[in-house]
């Protein structure tokens, strides 16, 4: 295997912090802080990720025995030159100052065999300048949900990091899961996670909330040479075509996890990545019962301000906080962010009706009343109970149907929790009918839509009760769920008829129980 080159532009073109010491203080002027990673007692490779091993030129690396010193933080490989980044950010809607990598560790950044960069990112490497009070480690249990849903949502063609590899450092670490006053010591691990790059819309309002104009002037112009070439050295006019970029990817990346069901959890303008992707796996899951209010964050239970239906809107929310920091470099004119948030809406209302009429079937048009068609289906699936995945992958099959249905499809109604009064599924076969009426008036043959939807279905998500099951056997040295999951979510919109307990719904014993229902920040 060919050595691995590493590169230094962050720490090379951007201004850092003299300071190495991993104690928790305020870093002015400065986008970074070398760092080195606190060894662990065992560190032991749990899983990686073969494709991405692949596509980074470290498959054989990675099945050597040296890859779970580096990859556990107990070695370094030639060229690697380890930072934490400085950021800032808004949570829960109010701004927070200084955060940056509390428990996360660039490693360096990899040139892949196509040529471009990734950074390698350990996440749970000890402690850095910004972990304020905390120990800079990570748990098993939110590692596995990190390293499994960084590939599965790959696998679902959704824009995210990836993640290379999760290791059991030997260590144990202590947590207070729900914040209840009931610390526990539980497995510590490390993920190591990769991305073009983790900057984030926080990167640039920190310098811009400390009046650090020359430093936030050289990160975007960083960001632009590296990442979006085509607005360098085009003034302010540039600045306004890029934020544009960013808010239009921004809101593909909405739309897609609508589409798909899927719950961020802590949409925070520090868990906002630059390039559109979806960053930091915290308390996410997947919707079960269709329910827009539904959110997987405990701290955000009574706010609910991140909640499924939610997501559009905090996006946009956090794009204009991203437009504002953005202002000094834009002689203040606030028009660049108007054009931004028009871009955002404009992008995402065209997306979601794309993505959305891909999962129908139809090519929305207004004079058919397509969004009434939508937004019908929206109320009737949020009336009881019904699982969102399970209903819309059903509807590939119903569209193959030789007359329209006058009975509930069994297909269908194996997406009911509970027992539905007859009087829902009526109206839902009602439905039915119009939408599959609505589909004859499409150019392709019923053959043809039912691929089409197939692509834009999944058959499996990661469901928080599946990853909960996995991470319970890890705890007893069980790997095997894990591995199953890993291998199944790799080709969600497979049948997969060997695997199918895993496409169905959440059971009973699952709806309140902690990891299932509801997680914590804790990790």
């Amino acid at each position: 295997m060919a050595t691995p080159v590493f590169h230094r532009r962050f720490l090379s073109e951007l201004p850092g912090d003299p300071d190495s010491a991993p104690v928790s203080r305020e870093v002015r002027n400065a986008l970074w802080s070398r760092v080195q990673p606190t060894p662990v007692a065992k560190p032991e490779l749990l899983a990686f990720s073969r494709p991405l091993a692949r596509q980074l030129g470290l498959e054989e690396w990675l099945a050597g025995g040296d890859a779970a010193r580096v990859l556990g933080g107990n070695a370094l490989l030639p060229g690697m030159d380890p930072y934490a980044a400085n950021y800032g950010g808004h949570q829960f809607g109010h701004w927070a100052g200084q955060l940056g990598d509390g428990r996360a560790i660039v490693l360096g950044e990899l040139e892949t065999p196509a040529g471009t960069c990734v950074e390698l990112q350990l996440k749970g490497a000890g402690p850095t300048a910004y972990s304020r009070t905390a120990d800079g480690r990570a748990v098993l249990r939110s590692s596995i949900r990190e390293f499994l849903c960084s590939e599965a949502m790959h696998a679902l063609g959704v824009p995210t990091t990836r993640a290379l590899s999760l290791v059991r450092t030997g260590d144990g670490v202590v947590r207070d899961m729900f914040y209840d006053g009931h610390p526990q010591r539980e497995p510590g691990a490390i993920v190591c996670r990769t991305a073009p790059t983790f900057l984030r819309f926080g990167s640039y309002q920190l310098p811009a909330s400390r009046g650090e104009t020359d430093v936030l002037r050289a990160l975007v112009e960083f960001t632009l040479r590296h990442w979006f070439p085509q607005f360098v050295d085009q003034g302010k006019d540039g600045l306004a075509a890029w934020l544009r970029e960013v808010a239009e990817r921004t809101a593909r990346l909405v739309a897609h996890w609508q589409a798909i069901g899927f719950v961020h959890g802590v949409l925070n303008t520090d868990n906002m990545s630059i390039l559109g992707l979806t960053i930091d796996y915290g308390p996410y899951g997947w919707i079960d019962d269709f329910d827009l209010d539904w959110t997987p964050n405990t701290t955000d239970a009574q706010q609910r301000r991140y909640a499924f239906g939610k997501q559009p809107a905090v996006g946009l929310w956090n794009l204009a906080r991203l437009g504002e920091a953005l202002l000094p470099l834009c002689d203040g004119d606030e028009r660049v962010i108007e054009d931004a948030v028009r871009a955002y809406q404009t992008t995402y209302g065209d997306e979601a009706t794309r993505r959305f009429g891909d999962k129908l079937g139809i090519r929305f048009a207004s004079e058919r009343r397509d969004d009434q068609l939508l937004q019908d289906l929206f109320d009737w699936l949020a009336a009881e109970e019904t699982d969102m995945t399970i209903f819309f992958r059903a509807l590939c099959d119903a569209v193959t149907l030789h007359a329209a249905p006058t009975t509930m499809p069994p297909a269908c109604a194996e997406a009911f929790y509970g027992s539905p009064p007859q009087s829902h599924v009526d109206a839902g076969v009602a439905w039915l009918r119009r939408w599959w009426q609505r589909t004859r008036d499409e150019p392709q043959t019923a053959t043809d839509l039912r691929t089409t939807m197939r692509a834009s279905n999944p058959h499996f998500v990661l469901r928080n009760w599946l990853t909960q099951r996995a991470i319970d056997a890890a705890h007893q040295d069980d790997l095997r769920p894990l591995e199953r999951l890993l291998q199944v979510m790799q080709r969600p919109f497979d049948d997969q008829p060997e695997h199918q307990e895993l496409a169905g719904r959440r059971p009973e014993w699952a709806r309140h129980k902690p990891g299932c229902s509801a997680l914590s920040c804790s990790s």
